[in-house]
């Protein structure tokens, strides 16, 4: 079906409405977030940031991210998920640029699928163009989705090697070993990214001064990680006040792997419920089969 000249005139109204848009948004003023804006002021935090943010990207994604920072307002982007962010150590620039990735995928697959399905049915124009629309509103928030559901799994891989840092910990501190010390060659015996992070983290606190137990808990709090927060307050207690935390210790790393096995265990739960479902459906379909030809002669006698 051949585009009328009406539509040829909507569309190119379209276009030139959505230039004039992008004009206006690149005029607009920007209204900086004055809580980041003071967060980034702040020196424990300005530090860690220099450090783990990528201040070049080099992919595409951060390319693109960077360029789209300039040019679209801070109130486009809505609700970004900033611990979930640093935890995964991915910039800012990263997750934008794979926001506007997925949303111009989004407006360039649904008119294809369209126009697939216009060879054997008719489909009005306004319809694919809203379903592009939609598609790219629902594709502009999937990164979001994406970040929280991988920080969820790095959450847990974090609380499950904190169990056995935690025990590496309290051998130390049985050892003799001072509060810093305990916690420095604990995180020496890890190859994960978990004791890698602490490494990390404490060797910073050291350089510059700062008491380590501060260092984990300002960690703690930026990445949303609760039980890191717990062992800074227990080492607290043992680096100023001298108290033994060696029987403290072994309890909260029982209690970590407990909590990891009862989520295991509601995981394989899950499964085992979901792995019933097929074989379920498939003895309904089996019964319907067999059952249909009686009660179809019931109601329907010949």
């Amino acid at each position: 079906m051949m585009p009328t000249s009406l539509q040829i005139l909507i569309l190119s109204g379209l276009l030139v409405g959505a230039g004039v848009a992008l004009l206006a948004a690149r005029l607009v003023p920007a209204q900086p977030d004055l809580v980041n804006a003071l967060d980034r002021l702040a020196p424990s935090s300005r530090v860690r940031r220099a450090l783990d943010a990528d201040p070049t990207p080099t992919d595409l994604s951060g390319r693109i991210g960077v360029r789209a920072m300039r040019l679209l307002p801070a109130g486009v982007w809505g609700p970004v998920p900033l611990r979930e962010l640093r935890l995964l150590r991915r910039p800012v620039a990263v997750f934008y640029g794979q926001k506007v990735l997925y949303a111009l995928a989004a407006l360039a697959i649904v008119p294809v699928l369209g126009w697939l399905v216009s060879l054997s049915l008719p489909v009005p124009w306004p319809i694919t163009a809203a379903a592009g629309l939609v598609g790219a509103i629902v594709m502009w928030f999937a990164p979001n989705y994406d970040v929280r559901v991988e920080a969820k799994a790095a959450r847990a891989d974090f609380t499950r090697s904190l169990g056995s840092y935690v025990d590496l910990v309290a051998l130390e501190r049985n050892g003799g070993a001072g509060a810093r010390q305990a916690l420095e060659n604990a995180a020496q015996i890890g190859d994960s990214w978990v004791f890698q992070r602490l490494r990390e983290e404490l060797g910073r606190s050291r350089w510059s001064g700062q008491a380590p137990w501060d260092a984990l808990a300002s960690l703690a709090d930026e990445l949303g990680l609760p039980d890191l927060a717990d062992l800074a307050d227990i080492m607290r207690l043992s680096g100023e006040e001298g108290a033994q935390v060696y029987a403290t210790l072994r309890a909260r790393s029982t209690s970590l792997r407990s909590a990891v096995l009862a989520i295991e265990t509601t995981k394989a739960n899950e499964a085992n419920e979901r792995i019933a479902i097929p074989g379920n459906l498939l003895a309904m379909i089996f019964i319907a089969i067999m059952l249909g030809p009686a009660i179809f002669r019931l109601f329907f006698p010949t």
